[in-house]
């Protein structure tokens, strides 16, 4: 168990842009497995939960309404969960820096990311900071039984599904 593992949001804005293909281009060419995708609304509650560190800051309320698809009218992410050696780094390496002004060139974020005129960072992606992140996200984002192998403990309830420990 215990692999390590990161979890990745296609952001809105990549997905209004038709820019998830090309992410997904760059992500599995990384020597990662893929253990685990779909595509969900965010609600409210998942995104406040999610971006909890974060809610202080004066631009929380803009972090919640990007990640949930209100400043692109596109109401769902592409939630993706990588596994293997250095998962996080690795998956942050291609990210590039947060702000696509600061990212490398040669990053997703640098490459596709973007400032608008209105001022809105559109920085495609959210890729997890550190294994301890990645776990936290990875449980708020996935149940057990969503991912092909197990990562964390779980236990069973109704039957054959599965929760967190």
């Amino acid at each position: 168990m215990a692999e390590h593992a990161t979890l990745v949001l296609i952001k809105p804005d990549a997905i209004a842009r038709g820019l998830a293909g090309a992410v997904l281009s760059r992500l599995e060419q990384l020597p990662l497995k893929l253990i685990g995708a779909k595509v969900t609304r965010v609600s409210q509650e998942l995104a406040e939960v999610h971006y909890q560190a974060l809610r202080d800051k004066p631009f929380f309320n803009e972090l919640i309404q990007h990640i949930r698809g209100e400043l692109h009218h596109v109401e769902y992410v592409l939630a993706l969960v990588y596994a293997g050696p250095d998962a996080v780094a690795a998956v942050r390496q291609v990210a590039g820096a947060t702000n696509p002004e600061a990212a490398s060139p040669t990053s997703l974020r640098g490459s596709l990311g973007r400032m608008t005129t209105k001022g809105v960072m559109e920085n495609i992606l959210h890729a997890s900071s550190d294994d301890q992140e990645a776990r936290r996200e990875i449980t708020l984002w996935f149940r057990p039984d969503e991912l092909l192998m197990p990562l964390y403990a779980s236990k069973p309830i109704a039957g054959q599904m599965r929760v967190w420990e």
